[in-house]
């Protein structure tokens, strides 16, 4: 557990330094405004999306904003009810409790929230299953629940339902990520061109975090002491270049990907446990690192039969398209209904 997040010097530290993510923002500040006003904690927020949105740096900016102490952990320290009781007794007074990746507390952990979150107050059960067994409720200080998720269905419809508000991040377009890599690019002292920018931020996945990543390779890259050029396009690219990411964004394990369903599958279709042990990774990862980009962009769709890469797929690796995929045109892929992920007990 943590009172603070790690100092980055290209983390806004306000809503005004926010960019992107405009109605979400929006509706903070209407929330925020009316929770300071009354003198009350902002209501328990629940923030989902992709990773690298921004979701943990709003969990630092509600903290500033309203002025409480921010407490931060991951689900998986909070083990049990009782890992859950000590942390909020040991709240410093009115705070905002940030927990990342909340989906996956376990229930018995979902249901002890219930109460703190509604009552400011946490039920102890002492000589738990014995004829003696009391419950003693205890009062907490006041705080507000952010939590942060990639899978806001596999959270229990009960604990979902107590957030006062919900917020979906989605991925940022082309300008606006183009204004964060340029602003950041003065924070780091590098002398970047707009169309520099623009080309770090087109291979950027859609991303800050990833944005921001690519923005210190290119300064690794170009870095020279005696060196007053400022960075160009044509710079930018061959840094990226350099440490494997092409112009759509793609990775070397991404590729690796779409060699194998291209290549070794003819394109499909085949079973992500099989994609994922031809390049040696598992299959959570493909699914939840991989896979999301390649389907956003159209180099991949999920179909009831497996996985089966686009004609523009192989395009893009520069192969020849099957006849089998030469007729078949955006949206006609039978793609499969995207439910949340099946919850695994703890």
């Amino acid at each position: 557990m943590s009172s603070t997040l790690l100092v980055d010097p290209l983390r806004p530290t306000s809503l005004d330094d926010f960019l992107g993510q405009t109605q979400v923002v929006k509706e903070l500040r209407i929330i925020l405004n009316a929770a300071n006003g009354r003198h009350e904690p902002a209501p328990h927020t629940l923030l989902s999306g992709p990773p690298g949105l921004g979701k943990t740096t709003l969990a630092a900016i509600i903290a500033a904003e309203t002025g409480l102490d921010l407490v931060t952990i991951t689900a998986a320290a909070l083990d049990s009810p009782d890992a859950l009781t000590k942390l909020l007794i040991s709240l410093p007074g009115p705070s905002v409790v940030f927990i990342d990746e909340i989906h996956q507390l376990p229930r018995t952990v979902e249901e002890t929230l219930y109460s703190a979150m509604e009552d400011q107050r946490i039920d102890v059960i002492i000589a738990a299953g014995k004829p003696h067994q009391r419950v003693i409720p205890i009062d907490v200080a006041p705080f507000t629940l952010i939590g942060a998720t990639t899978r806001t269905g596999s959270l229990g419809a009960p604990f979902r339902d107590r957030f006062g508000y919900i917020a979906r991040l989605r991925p940022y377009d082309h300008d606006t990520l183009t204004r964060i890599v340029a602003r950041n690019a003065g924070l780091l002292e590098m002398t970047l061109t707009q169309q520099a920018a623009g080309a770090i931020a087109a291979r950027s996945r859609g991303t800050p975090r990833i944005a921001n990543r690519y923005l210190r390779r290119v300064r690794d890259y170009t870095h020279s002491p005696d060196s007053d050029d400022s960075i160009d396009a044509r710079v930018a690219a061959a840094a990226l270049d350099a440490f494997g990411i092409d112009h759509c964004g793609l990775s070397e394990t991404d590729r690796d990907l779409l060699n194998a369903l291209c290549v070794s599958y003819s394109g499909g279709p085949v079973g992500v446990s099989t994609l994922a042990a031809v390049i040696g990774e598992t299959p959570a990862t493909v699914e939840e690192v991989n896979e999301p980009y390649l389907m956003q962009i159209g180099f991949l769709a999920r179909t009831p039969k497996g996985r089966v890469a686009t004609p523009a797929a192989f395009t893009h690796l520069n192969l020849p398209v099957p006849t089998h995929l030469t007729s078949v045109l955006p949206g006609q892929l039978e793609l499969v209904d995207q439910q949340p992920a099946e919850r695994h007990p703890h």
